[in-house]
C-alpha cells in the first residue's frame, strides 16, 4: 500500500492588518503625521489637504522626501514607482502588499497605485492612521455598495460631541472604518464594534493594528451582534439618508424608507445602555408641513427609562438635499441620469409629504422611571466640549427630579435652592428695539453650546442676585419684586419657569452640587468662588 503524498499547507495571502505594524514604524520613521504633515507642507498645504485640493498638496509633496511619497501614494493616490515604495516602505514589501491588497501594479508600468486612503488623523489623542477606501474627492474612483468612508464631516461631527469621561465599555455601532472606535479606545476601556460590511471589519481590523489596539469586531444589522448586551456608551454614525427603501452604499444608505435608519438606533440604543449609560448619535428626519419635528422624534422615545436631549443642527429643504446626497457619490449634476435619479427622490418625497430633512444629535441617557425628552435647535455656532455639556445636562436633569422628590414638586425644589451662575455667563442690554418695547437683558453662555436668552429686567436682577450665592431662588424673587415695586407673589411663577430653563441650559447651578457643569467649568467656577 502506498503512502499519501505529504502535502503542505495552502499558503494564506497577508490582510491589511497583518501589514499594518510594519506600516506603523515606516510612518513614525517618516514623521508620516498630523504634525509632521504640518511642518512638510505648510499651513497652505494643509488647508488644501482640507479641500481636497489635490494639485495644491502634490505641488507641496513633490520636495518632502519619503513624507511626500507617503503622501502622494496614500492620500492622493498617484502612482508612485515600485523602487521609491520599497525605499520607503522596507518594513511592508511590495509582494506583500499587493497580495494584502495595499496596493496594485498601474497598468503596464513598473508604479504601483495604492488601493485604499491611508492618513494620519488627531482624534484628540495624539496622531493615529486610518485606513478606508480612496478618497472619491481626491481621486476618479467608483464608488463601490460597501464602500468604507473615511473621516468625513459627519464623522468629525461625532468625535466633537462624544464625552471626553473614560468608560468601561463602548459599542461603536456600524464601525466603518473604525475611527470613533480609535478615539473611544484612547480613554481606556474595551470597545466593541460592529458592521454589516465585512469589508467596514476588515478596514477597522487594520486601523486598529496600525495603532497598536484591539477591539471586538462583530458582523451583522443593527444590535443584533450585541444582542443582550449592554455598554456605559453607545455612539453610532448610522447611513441616516433620509430616501426610498433601497439599498445602496452602506456607509449612508440603510434600505429602510424615509428616516428608517435613525428610528431603528434611537429605539434599538436604550435597552442596549447600562445603568446610567450614554448614547451618543447622528440622526436625519422628515420634516412635513406644518407637524413639529419634535413630535416625531420624540416618539421614538420609550416612555420609561430614558432622559433624551435632542439638537436639530439643520434642515435642508428636499432639493438641496438630494443635490448633496448625488454629488456626495460622484454623479455629475450636468448628465441625464443624475437629472433622473434626482427626479425618482424628489417624487417620493413628495409622495410622502416631505417638506424638509432635518438632521442634528440625540444623546440617551438611561435612568429609572419615566423618560423625560427636550428637543431644541442649535443651529448657531458652538464651542468645544458639547459631550461634557451633554453629561452635565443629564446630571443637572437628574438633580431636578431628585429635588423635587425631596420637596414635593419642581416649584418647591426651585424656590428653596441656593443658586449661583455659571463662570462663563455674561450679561448685556439688549439694544434691538429697544425704543418699541421695555429694553430686555440678553444672557448668554461664551462657551460650550453657546446658549442665549432674552430674559426681562426682574429676571435679570434675580439672576445678578444669585452670583452672590447666599439666598435661596424664593428670596432672591422677593427681593427683586420689591425692589422694582411688584408682587412677589404674581411675579414667582413666570421668574419661575425662566430660571428652571436657565438652570437646564447650565446658566444658573445649585451651590455646592458637583458635575453639573463640564469640568473645564466646575473647575474655573472653584477658582472664582476660592
Amino acid at each position: 500500500m502506498s503512502r499519501p503524498t505529504p502535502t503542505s499547507p495552502t499558503p494564506t495571502s497577508p490582510s491589511l492588518a497583518d501589514l499594518a505594524p510594519g506600516l506603523a514604524e515606516a510612518f513614525r520613521r517618516h514623521r508620516f503625521t498630523v504634525g509632521g504633515l504640518e511642518e512638510s507642507l505648510g499651513p497652505e498645504g494643509v488647508a488644501a489637504l482640507g479641500r481636497s485640493d489635490a494639485a495644491t498638496v502634490r505641488r507641496r509633496a513633490r520636495d518632502a522626501g519619503p513624507l511626500g511619497s507617503l503622501v502622494r501614494l496614500f492620500i492622493l493616490g498617484d502612482p508612485v514607482e515600485q523602487t521609491e515604495i520599497a525605499a520607503t516602505l522596507p518594513e511592508v514589501g511590495i509582494a506583500p502588499g499587493l497580495e494584502a491588497g495595499l496596493w496594485a501594479r498601474d497598468g503596464g508600468t513598473t508604479a504601483l497605485r495604492s488601493l485604499v486612503d491611508l492618513r494620519p488623523v488627531d482624534t484628540g489623542h495624539g496622531t493615529r492612521w486610518v485606513f478606508a477606501d480612496v478618497d472619491g474627492s481626491m481621486v476618479h474612483a467608483p464608488t463601490r455598495p460597501d464602500h468604507v468612508l473615511g473621516v468625513g464631516q459627519a464623522s468629525e461631527s461625532l468625535l466633537r460631541i462624544t464625552p471626553s469621561s473614560p468608560v468601561d465599555t463602548v459599542l461603536d455601532l456600524g464601525t466603518g472604518c473604525g475611527v470613533q472606535l480609535l478615539h473611544a479606545l484612547g480613554t481606556g476601556g474595551s470597545g466593541t464594534g460592529t458592521d454589516i460590511a465585512p469589508r467596514c471589519l476588515e478596514f477597522t481590523a487594520a486601523t486598529l493594528a496600525v495603532n497598536g489596539l484591539s477591539a471586538e469586531l462583530l458582523l451583522g444589522p443593527w444590535f443584533d451582534p450585541v444582542a443582550g448586551r449592554r455598554f456605559d456608551r453607545i455612539v453610532a454614525n448610522p447611513p441616516f439618508v433620509v430616501g426610498p427603501a433601497e439599498p445602496g452604499h452602506s456607509y449612508r444608505e440603510s434600505g429602510l424608507a424615509l428616516d428608517g435608519a435613525s428610528r431603528t438606533v434611537i429605539e434599538g440604543t436604550p435597552e442596549h445602555l447600562a445603568d446610567g449609560g450614554t448614547g451618543v448619535l447622528l440622526a436625519s428626519w422628515v420634516e412635513q408641513g406644518d407637524t413639529d419635528w419634535r413630535a416625531r422624534v420624540s416618539s421614538w422615545i420609550p416612555a420609561e427609562g430614558v432622559d433624551a436631549w435632542v439638537l436639530r443642527r439643520d434642515t435642508s429643504d428636499p432639493g438641496l438635499y438630494v443635490w448633496t446626497w448625488l454629488t456626495d457619490e460622484g454623479m455629475d449634476p450636468r448628465d441625464a441620469a443624475t437629472a433622473g435619479a434626482a427626479d425618482a427622490w424628489l417624487d417620493h418625497f413628495e409622495a410622502e409629504g416631505v417638506t424638509g430633512i432635518g438632521f442634528g444629535y440625540v444623546y440617551l441617557r438611561a435612568i429609572d422611571g419615566p423618560s423625560s425628552v427636550l428637543c431644541e435647535d442649535l443651529m448657531h455656532p458652538y464651542g468645544d466640549g458639547l459631550g461634557d455639556e451633554a453629561e452635565a445636562y443629564f446630571a443637572r436633569t437628574a438633580w431636578l427630579r431628585a429635588a423635587a422628590d425631596r420637596h414635593g414638586g419642581q416649584d418647591r425644589a426651585l424656590d428653596a435652592t441656593v443658586f449661583t451662575v455659571s463662570p462663563d455667563v455674561h450679561l448685556h442690554q439688549s439694544e434691538a428695539l429697544a425704543l418699541l418695547r421695555e429694553p430686555t437683558v440678553v444672557v448668554e453662555r461664551v462657551t460650550g453650546p453657546r446658549w442665549r436668552h432674552e430674559i426681562d429686567q426682574l429676571t435679570a436682577t434675580v439672576l445678578r442676585g444669585a452670583r452672590t450665592a447666599a439666598l435661596p431662588l424664593e428670596d432672591l424673587v422677593t427681593l427683586a419684586a420689591m425692589s422694582a415695586g411688584e408682587d412677589p407673589d404674581a411675579l414667582a411663577g413666570p421668574v419661575r419657569r425662566v430660571a428652571a430653563d436657565l438652570f437646564l441650559h447650565g446658566f444658573l447651578i445649585p451651590v455646592d452640587e458637583p458635575g453639573l457643569l463640564p469640568p473645564a467649568l466646575a473647575d474655573a467656577s472653584e477658582r472664582d468662588r476660592g
